[in-house]
């Protein structure tokens, strides 16, 4: 079996040139080499593989190796569609990938499609409301504090601890900043003043199940800091060589409020049609009712356990190894595919596209 990786990953400037007290959240979301190398390991338990940087080149690339099954973790260029085009083409050359498919990441990626739908079927997510002019602002009526963030970005990208408005004044300040910078909408919604949560899931339908729910304890962030687990938490203050003590897992809450978090996860996994896997945020509002924060079809999977990555810490919990957590993916997207199980292969020496000799194309 020939596996294909699709992956975007950080350039060289994005890992040297930021310094720790940076807001320079460009690459946020995409991989470092040590993680695509990572991810490439463990894929190989099921034969050869071959890389597939999802640039402009990828749809030929894709094209020519004709894989028998792409592994998917790759953000996407630009655009609030990013996520889906990775999917969408491996649909138009009816080839299998991973995770869930264009409509679904696109839809996750929009924090307001997001909610709108969660809203729709039934599932606690907190006011809001999406804002592209000041005029819009002014209109508001949420009570306040209120958060703001960018609607289509990922990683903390745009989730900075000042995000937290408590006067009209400061989320104006707030809003006009990120829509400059973000060049599109504003979420704004109210602020949940209760603990936080992330939740891993694995599966399809009604076979898919919680990892070790993980929780946050944001007394370990610097004294000061807002309770928000955003951009600096992610990439400032938290460092291999100074980890933030930031998450317990499993969680250490009650059984009734842990199963009510697990439940509330899955039935935001199923309204927005997730497959094989996601990770979901969640955060108690005042009444002590669980609400969706956003979904993250495409998790992050960083290997080194200092980085705090969660999506791996819980498979951990649950005792999954690191390559065993993408071995699983690739088995329930297998599964979901064909219905039956993959079959382990031979390992091959990775392979990594050339760039296709494509009229017009360049790499």
């Amino acid at each position: 079996m020939r596996i294909g990786l699709a992956y975007n990953q950080k350039p060289d400037t994005a890992n040297s040139a930021a310094e720790p007290s940076s807001t320079n959240d460009a690459f946020a979301e995409w991989d470092d080499p040590s993680t695509i190398a990572a991810v490439e390991q463990a894929l190989g338990l099921f034969g050869s593989v071959v890389r597939l940087e999802a640039d402009q080149a990828f749809p030929q690339q894709v094209a020519l190796t004709r894989p028998d099954l792409v592994f998917n973790m790759a953000e996407g260029l630009r655009g609030q569609s990013r996520e889906a085009l990775v999917p969408a083409i491996c649909e138009y050359l009816n080839i299998p990938y991973t995770g869930s498919d264009p409509l679904t990441l696109g839809l996750s990626l929009h924090k307001g499609r997001t909610k709108e739908i969660l809203a729709y079927r039934g599932v606690p997510t907190a006011p809001f409301a999406c804002v592209e002019t000041q005029a819009e602002l002014e209109r508001l009526r949420l009570p306040f504090p209120v958060f703001v963030k960018p609607v289509a970005e990922g990683s903390g990208k745009g989730v900075f601890s000042n995000n937290l408005c408590d006067t009209p004044a400061r989320l104006r300040e707030r809003a006009l900043f990120l829509l400059e910078r973000y060049a599109e909408p504003v979420l704004v919604e109210t602020y949940l003043p209760g603990p936080e949560f992330t939740v891993a899931i694995l599966g399809n339908g009604a076979a898919a199940y919680c990892l070790p729910v993980i929780g946050f304890d944001f007394s370990a962030l610097p004294p000061g800091a807002p309770p928000v687990y955003g951009y600096e938490a992610k990439w400032v203050w938290d460092r291999p060589e100074a980890p933030l003590a930031i998450f317990q897992c499993p969680a250490l809450v009650p059984a009734g409020l842990y199963a009510e978090i697990e439940r509330t996860a899955l039935d935001a996994y199923q309204a927005l049609g997730c497959r094989d896997w996601c990770r979901i945020d969640i955060r108690v509002d005042r009444f002590g009712v669980p609400n969706i924060l956003e979904l993250n079809p495409l998790p992050g999977i960083i290997p080194d356990p200092a980085m705090n990555s969660c999506f791996p810490k819980a498979a951990r919990a649950a005792g999954f190894g690191y390559d065993e957590l993408i071995q699983e993916v690739v088995r329930i997207s297998w599964r979901r595919l064909t219905g039956k199980d993959i079959a382990v292969g031979t390992r091959g020496a990775p392979q990594h596209a050339a760039p296709p000799q494509v009229a017009g194309i360049t790499a």
